[in-house]
């Protein structure tokens, strides 16, 4: 059918085999059709990152077309759209209250901060993430920033410039060969206060199953 694709990323071929090696264009299609449908609330995002990981070490198109065999076909515009916004979110606020993004927002690909003695929080934990890259142009006065990852997601504040500020930075628990699904890069001048970057707190219910077992 015209205007539809496969759930790899293109219009089906009768004559495809599911043992043919995967290029790295059959691996970015089937990425786009898992963030969209992460976007459209089909996937949680758990299971984004699990099929994310999939996706990317996949050696062939069957291992491919098993992550989105249960998604509905996905629109050729949809997909062109999805790869094509270039986002810039300029957030600024002055002495007010505090700035957050938490739950199923979406991931710009830039984001300007110009806040000045105000909270930050930018939450990724169940973030929509629709590109590899996110910069984060800061210039902020005052209070904390802080960013909450989870697996796959790394932040690089080498080329952020500290004045009387200091960065804390505790990355999310991910094994050494997962992917990388966002690199968040923070750039410009934090003066006065705090950047921290850490994975979501646990809650009580986790903090009890780690607790060691008393000696009895």
């Amino acid at each position: 059918m015209s205007g539809e694709i496969s759930p790899t990323g293109k219009r089906s071929d009768p004559g495809s085999s599911p043992g043919l090696r995967a290029s790295h264009a059959d691996r970015d299609r089937v990425v786009d059709v898992l963030r969209i449908a992460a976007g459209d609330g089909l996937l949680t995002a758990d299971e984004l990152d699990e099929r994310l990981e999939a996706a990317l070490s996949a050696r062939t198109l069957g291992e491919l077309s098993v992550l989105t065999a249960d998604l509905p076909p996905v629109s050729a515009t949809a997909g062109a759209a999805v790869t094509d916004v270039k986002d810039v979110v300029r957030i600024e606020q002055v002495h007010s209250g505090a700035v957050e993004r938490a739950g199923r927002w979406v991931v710009p690909r830039k984001l300007e901060l110009a806040v000045y003695w105000c909270e930050v929080t930018l939450d990724f934990t169940e973030a929509v993430i629709t590109q590899d890259t996110l910069r984060i142009d800061v210039d902020m006065a005052g209070k904390t920033l802080t960013l909450i990852t989870r697996p796959g997601i790394v932040v690089d504040t080498d080329g952020l410039r500290l004045v009387h500020s200091k960065v804390t930075h505790r990355q999310a628990a991910t094994a050494p060969d997962a992917p990388v699904t966002l690199r968040v890069e923070l750039v410009g001048q934090k003066a006065h206060g705090r950047v921290v970057v850490r994975p979501p707190r646990r809650t009580f219910r986790q903090w009890l199953l780690r607790r060691p077992r008393s000696l009895s």
